[in-house]
């Protein structure tokens, strides 16, 4: 008796040890990698906007203008340029040298000129228009596919999704098609499987009560477009996430693809075969197996008042297995009030933008004041969730939101927008890059 609770109160010792270790592990993770960094210390104060210097970054890092409306100014009479969401050219002889930018301007206000999409030549500075017209209304999602063309759309109730094949000789000019295969909703997250799938989101407000959706359709769904041939989206089949036993209205648990919908009728015909839906989502990263979902906003209570604010999922490509990956209250804080409140308290909330780091690890930026940066680790311990989640930056500009994370072939750089900035004619590019 006496050696078996001497061993149990050994291996309690032990364990606890080993969780302590584990702790202290995770929390200086943050460092290692070729972006690894100190953590700020809380979220950034507006009343310290200094607008040369927006952000609040960790040590050792620099914050430099890549492009702003002194270099490119597409809307006139002081209308903002809504610089949104990037990415770069990833393949081809000169990758990683053309950033290219969706402006979510929104009509009437985009009008004449309607809505935009530039590119910025990371070598010599120059910005350009891509491709404008006065129907594109609040253009927003933007990818780099595998096969070298660009995937944008538009971010309103039966937004278009285009592609633009680029001229192989010059990069910032291309041909638009419009991809009508790939659905008809509210675009604002897109991504490209390996195999050639592309993932999407529909940008809508879904789940409204804690019941279910008091509206038919509900939408706020999550979808996946397989194409009859790999890298031509002129045809193929679209479906719908459906977790199957979704009881506490969270959309975790096992899934499966619903499907094949109609592209023309996407939230109908996704939300008649029982697609879940989601509160926003915005935005979609894989990494590795997983594909990670911003939902904006939590789900509501009876009164409609969000439950926490807002969430990542994670959708296991293999398994279907989806999961809370970073939430407020679980592996990260909850915010409370705003920085010089009396009681505030830094945390999650509003996440919108994803990336993945040179590293691995996923990014997430907020559609929040202040707009806050946050890194999210590995899930080691294959929970579902992230083991640690690091405040990185947080922009003080009282007016903005941080949107458009990506990163390009400098493995220590890390592109983000700034929109509707305070600053008159301040929507602008920023790139954050370690020293060292």
């Amino acid at each position: 008796m006496v050696r078996k609770t001497l061993s149990a109160c050994a291996l309690t010792a032990a364990l606890a040890g080993a969780a302590n270790l584990h702790a202290q592990a995770q929390a200086t993770a943050s460092t290692r990698g070729p972006f690894g960094f100190e953590p700020i210390g809380q979220s950034a104060n507006t009343a310290d906007w200094n607008p040369a210097a927006p952000w609040v970054i960790p040590a050792g890092f620099t914050q430099t203008v890549v492009s702003d409306e002194s270099a490119l100014n597409i809307y006139d009479r002081g209308r903002d340029d809504w610089t949104d969401m990037s990415t770069v050219n990833e393949t081809g002889r000169e990758a990683g040298r053309y950033l290219y930018r969706t402006h979510e301007a929104r009509l009437p206000d985009s009008l004449p000129q309607g809505g935009a999409l530039s590119v910025v030549d990371l070598q010599t500075g120059r910005a350009k228009i891509l491709a404008q017209d006065p129907s594109y209304d609040a253009l927003d999602g933007i990818r780099w596919t595998p096969w070298g063309t660009l995937l944008f759309g538009e971010e309103v109730g039966n937004g278009r999704l285009f592609e633009i094949v680029l001229d192989p000789d010059d990069p910032t000019s291309g041909t638009v098609y419009e991809r009508p295969a790939l659905g008809r909703f509210a675009h604002e997250g897109i991504e490209v499987g390996p195999d050639g799938a592309v993932y999407l989101v529909d940008e809508q407000r879904g789940l409204t009560d804690a019941t279910g959706c008091d509206r038919t359709p509900c939408g706020g769904g999550i979808y996946k477009f397989v194409p009859d041939r790999p890298g031509d989206l002129a045809s193929g089949k679209l479906y719908v996430l459906r977790v199957l036993d979704d009881a506490d209205q969270e959309g975790v648990g096992q899934a499966e693809w619903a499907g094949p919908i109609d592209p023309l009728t996407v939230r109908a015909s996704g939300s008649a075969i029982g697609g879940t839906s989601y509160q926003r989502p915005e935005d979609v990263e894989i990494i590795g197996d997983t594909l990670f979902v911003a939902i904006t906003e939590g789900t509501p209570n009876p009164f409609g008042i969000e439950r926490y604010g807002g969430r990542v999922i994670a959708v296991n490509l293999s398994s279907l297995m989806v999961t809370n990956y970073v939430k407020p209250g679980v592996n990260v804080p909850i915010e409370i009030g705003r920085p010089g409140d009396k009681g505030f308290q830094t945390g999650f909330d509003n996440p919108d933008n994803l990336a993945e780091s040179p590293d691995g690890r996923l990014v997430i930026v907020e559609d929040n004041v202040p707009s806050d940066i946050w890194v999210a680790s590995a899930d080691h311990d294959q929970d579902g969730a992230a083991d640690a989640v690091w405040l990185f930056a947080s922009l003080s500009d009282p007016g903005a939101e941080g949107t458009g994370l990506c990163f390009g072939k400098d493995p220590k750089t890390l592109f983000v927008n700034v929109q509707h900035s305070a600053a008159a004619d301040g929507d602008a590019t920023w790139a954050i890059t370690k020293a060292q």
